[in-house]
């Protein structure tokens, strides 16, 4: 049964949230023995799950991105978080080329929701993140042609939502550098969201990180 906020709808201002979950995690274990996005947090919760929870309690609708191709043994790590999320109450949208980068991820996400008023860009590999924070990000995504980001002590971290206006911009996107074109190209339409959570900032990348998380 899919987990899903007492309080529903939410209030993620009708965006769709998007997980990117379909990077091959090789700083975490060059081996793919280990999924970082299946490691335990401290509190016994996947990572990727507590990335996901964050997300849905935020957007009514969310979508993971998963690879549709990943070699032994990270095929079965894949198929494992796709039923992990689902569970969850993400619907699974597998993407094709995600092994040439971010890019081509994120647009196959935004491909899967046009209709969307706008898309919320969250990664599964950062379950630090305040709900709160998404949600302000969220509210500061008025309208088609906004993009916005939280800042901590100045810096811009995730999750980045934008506007239904950059659809075409985004599921164009390739390579491994995520949304920085879009970025780049609207830098006059970003709207920096201050937020005390440093969460926004740290992503769980080594089996160092692990073991240093802090919620």
């Amino acid at each position: 049964m899919p987990e899903r906020s007492p309080q529903d709808p939410r209030h993620g201002g009708g965006l769709t949230g998007l997980l990117l979950a379909a990077g091959r995690g090789s700083r975490f274990d060059e081996s793919g023995r280990q999924s970082k996005l299946l490691a335990l947090l401290p509190d016994g919760t996947p990572v990727a799950l507590a990335s996901a929870r964050r997300l849905l309690q935020c957007c009514a609708r969310v979508i993971a991105i998963l690879p549709q191709h990943a070699p032994a043994p990270r095929d079965r790590h894949a198929a494992a978080l796709a039923d992990l999320l689902n569970r969850a109450g993400c619907e699974i949208v597998f993407c094709e080329d995600s092994a040439a980068g971010l890019g081509h991820s994120l647009a196959a996400g935004v491909r899967a929701a046009p209709d969307a008023a706008g898309w919320l860009v969250a990664l599964a590999d950062m379950p630090a993140i305040q709900t709160q924070t998404m949600l302000q990000v969220c509210a500061a995504c008025a309208t088609p042609r906004s993009i916005a980001a939280p800042l901590h002590q100045g810096q811009r971290g995730h999750p980045v939502a934008f506007g239904s206006a950059y659809y075409a911009e985004l599921i164009a996107l390739q390579g491994d550098t995520g949304a920085q074109p879009v970025l780049r190209a609207h830098a006059a339409a970003l709207v920096g969201v201050p937020c005390a959570d440093p969460g926004i900032l740290r992503d769980i990348d080594t089996v160092q990180d692990l073991a240093s998380f802090e919620p």
